[in-house]
């Protein structure tokens, strides 16, 4: 991780993932021996290299089917659809998705960095949204205590493979709409030495209902202050437009205006040398509890 001056935050890759290339609305990644075509909004620059060259040399490309959805195109014979790949210790399992993802989001491998430093044996952490699950297991690979919230069912069943893939027991798997555990949690004055919150931009909920994040910034932000320990540390994660860094600098200053905090915009670099925006994060500091993990491209 690179961190400059100028609150831009720049992830690198590691062994088994490399941001290749982007431009053009797509961008080229190798998630272990697997090149994969993805659709990328924020690539609206001219890319490295030819769209055709990228073909000749990826396995899979997504086409998109709408706004959000869409189907996997194979560019080679008998490429697989699920595969594995590791960073540091813990190995995740990857599939290909309606919805364009694979499983994993490598531009939080700096937030995963930062949970390694702060994060202490024995010690609440809890993983909002929590997707598949990197997050909880680089908390948990400390032996901290973890929570693990996601709405969505199959996310945690996919989290649960992660957790079993590295070695991992003993995560503690909540089934629930998010931000109602979180207020549940106040209520019952419990607190984390440490919390991650990666919302997605929209979505519907469970029955039906509308999730916008820009509507749920302030009750997220609110939470988060109520349940993180005096010297706790927490992360938010935006990729939505309609979210913009003075916005989450107003949210900061009032909910951890008495705590070391930070806005950044978050970045990788692909191999080609183009710059590729992932939105913005907050970054309340809290206390620095291990030596700086070890990393590797």
């Amino acid at each position: 991780m690179k961190e400059n001056t100028n609150n831009k935050i720049v992830t690198e890759g590691w062994q088994d993932y490399e941001l290749l290339d982007a431009g053009g609305g797509k961008k080229l990644e190798r998630w272990g021996s697997i090149i994969t075509i993805r659709p990328e909004l924020q690539a609206y620059f001219r890319s490295g290299e030819p769209f055709d060259a990228w073909r000749k040399k990826a396995h899979w490309e997504f086409i998109s089917k709408g706004s959000q959805s869409g189907m996997w195109k194979a560019l080679q014979k008998n490429s697989p659809k699920e595969w594995t790949i590791r960073y540091q210790e813990l190995q995740f399992q990857l599939q290909l998705t309606k919805f364009k993802h694979v499983g994993l989001f490598p531009e939080q491998k700096s937030n995963w960095e930062f949970i390694s430093e702060r994060i202490g044996s024995d010690s609440k952490f809890m993983n909002l949204f929590a997707y598949t699950g990197a997050a909880s297991l680089v908390a948990k690979k400390q032996k901290a205590e973890i929570f693990h919230v996601d709405s969505v069912k199959q996310l945690i069943g996919w989290a649960r493979t992660n957790m079993e893939l590295s070695g991992l027991q003993d995560i503690k798997w909540v089934h629930e709409d998010a931000l109602k555990f979180a207020a549940r949690e106040v209520k019952r004055g419990n607190k984390y030495a440490g919390i991650i919150m990666d919302p997605p931009a929209w979505g519907i909920g469970a029955k039906n209902e509308k999730w916008k994040l820009e509507d749920k910034l302030d009750e997220m932000f609110k939470s988060a202050s109520q349940l993180l320990d005096h010297d706790g540390f927490l992360v938010v994660n935006t990729y939505s437009p309609k979210v913009e860094y003075t916005m989450l600098e107003e949210l900061a200053q009032r909910n951890f205006g008495n705590r070391k905090h930070k806005v950044s915009e978050l970045w990788m670099q692909t191999k080609s040398g183009k710059d590729l925006f992932y939105g913005n994060a907050l970054r309340v500091e809290g206390k620095l509890r291990q030596k700086k993990p070890s990393s590797y491209k």
